[in-house]
Order: structure tokens, then sequence, then C-alpha cells
């Protein structure tokens, strides 16, 4: 599978993530059918426009934690848009048994 085959096979399945439920970055590269491919997951969210329609707020770390830097424009961001979605932080965490799709 060459590189674009994998961002759009990342792209689908990440667009299948329902509002008010939360992935992990292995969790969305094994949906994608790439299994152990967590940081290519991470690097693809890393890469899309800022005017994406997909929803990579709701792709948090296997802690449960949001992987950009502490305050920076796009944690809060996702924090926002994590609480439009329904999805509460506790602790810094997304609770992965409550949200956890």
């Amino acid at each position: 599978m060459d590189v674009s085959t994998k961002k759009i096979a990342i792209y689908t399945a990440l667009r299948s993530v329902p509002a008010g439920r939360v992935v992990t970055y292995g969790q969305l590269a094994k949906m994608a059918g790439l299994p152990g491919a967590a940081r290519l997951a991470g690097t693809v969210l890393c890469q899309l426009p800022e005017n994406t329609d997909l929803p990579w707020h709701r792709v948090v770390n296997a802690q449960g934690k949001i992987s950009m830097l502490e305050n920076s424009l796009g944690y809060l961001e996702q924090i926002r848009r994590l609480q439009l979605d329904g999805v509460l932080l506790v602790n810094g965490r997304v609770p992965l048994k409550t949200y956890q799709w």
C-alpha cells in the first residue's frame, strides 16, 4: 500500500468516528487496516489542512490525552471541539472507558 492509499484509508476511518466518541491513534490505524501504524496516523493528522472537515479532534493518545502542547491553540481547539461533541476531559484526559468508540 503506497503512502497516498494509506492516507485515504486513515481519512476514511477517521470520518467514521461518531460525535461523542474518541479513538486512539493506534485504534485509528487499525481501523484503517494499518495495525501498528499509530505514528503514521498521527503524522497524517498533523498534515491535515486547517479547514478540513475531518473530525481530527476525536483522536487522542493511548492514555486519553491530547497529544498537542498543553495550552497551545491546537490543544485548546481540540478541547473546545470535544466539548461541543459532548466529550468531557477529567484531569486533562478523556476517560476512554466512557468515550472510546
